[in-house]
């Protein structure tokens, strides 16, 4: 992933220094489905494709990569910073129905139940299928993601999030400056890769579990979802209600599970 450089000061210990200091892009992406514009969102370049699969997911707008026709760059747009889903000729979408118009991010003010009985308009609980994880695979997942943070060990700047699956094999790791859209290029890649729905395997996000993660995982299908840091009550409450196992402060051998702790193992 391509950085910059900056000069600045530095203060450190009483002395002031002008050093090089590394930091991580962050650009506007517009979506367009068929040549509408349906969101712009400030991303990290990069797997642009699938944070608009991922995000059109998380809208319940698409459900298969049967669906999409094509995704590719606005071809009058220097800067990349416009990306088209085509649909396939079958497929209708209606754009009035983005749940974005419905409840908003945690970023923004959230209006508590409503959101998550609007969410459910779009997405059903996920039903327990036998899935379960031994506790010591999910306290090795974090040093697994920090390992792949590549961008985030130069700048500091970047979230991160990654899916394992049962045995802890890391499948696929994102780093971007917004955790929703980290989320969403994982959900992107397993549309258009043939690993959807998610429901066979872990999310692990590198800060905290907020209620838009958990349910843009819900979307995908994902039936854990593990945090290095703290969910919000929001989140923790969503995943009660929709079969989720939420697991946060995943790190140092230990763990909080505010939901559904039957899929976690736990080995004396």
């Amino acid at each position: 992933m391509d950085t910059s450089r900056h000069e600045i000061l530095r203060w450190e210990n009483g002395k002031v220094s002008r050093v090089s200091d590394e930091l991580s892009p962050e650009e506007p992406l517009e979506i367009r489905i068929d040549n509408h514009p349906v969101s712009v969102t400030m991303r990290t370049p990069g797997h642009d494709e699938e944070l608009a699969a991922g995000f059109l997911v998380s809208e319940g707008l698409l459900h298969s990569r049967q669906e999409i026709l094509r995704i590719e760059p606005h071809p009058r747009n220097a800067a990349r910073n416009i990306i088209n889903v085509f649909l396939a000729p079958d497929v209708s979408v209606n754009l009035q129905q983005l749940t974005r118009h419905v409840f908003m991010s945690s970023s923004c003010g959230l209006c508590g139940k409503g959101s998550i009985e609007s969410v459910h308009q779009h997405f059903p609980p996920i039903v327990a299928t036998g899935f379960q994880v031994p506790a010591s695979v999910l306290a090795a997942l974090p040093g697994k993601l920090l390992a792949q943070q590549k961008t985030f060990s130069r700048t500091g700047g970047l979230h991160a999030a990654a899916v394992f699956d049962c045995a802890g094999n890391m499948l696929v790791v994102r780093e971007d400056v917004g955790r929703h859209n980290a989320v969403d290029k994982i959900i992107g890649w397993g549309l258009l890769n043939g690993t959807f729905p998610m429901n066979q395997h872990i999310l692990l996000v590198s800060g905290r579990a907020s209620f838009e993660v958990v349910q843009k995982a819900l979307a995908a299908r994902i039936p854990m979802i593990c945090a290095v840091s703290a969910p919000s009550d929001l989140a923790a409450a969503f995943a009660r209600e929709n079969g989720q196992t939420l697991a946060g402060f995943l790190r140092d051998n230990r763990m909080n599970v505010y939901s559904h702790p039957g899929t976690i193992v736990f080995e004396s």
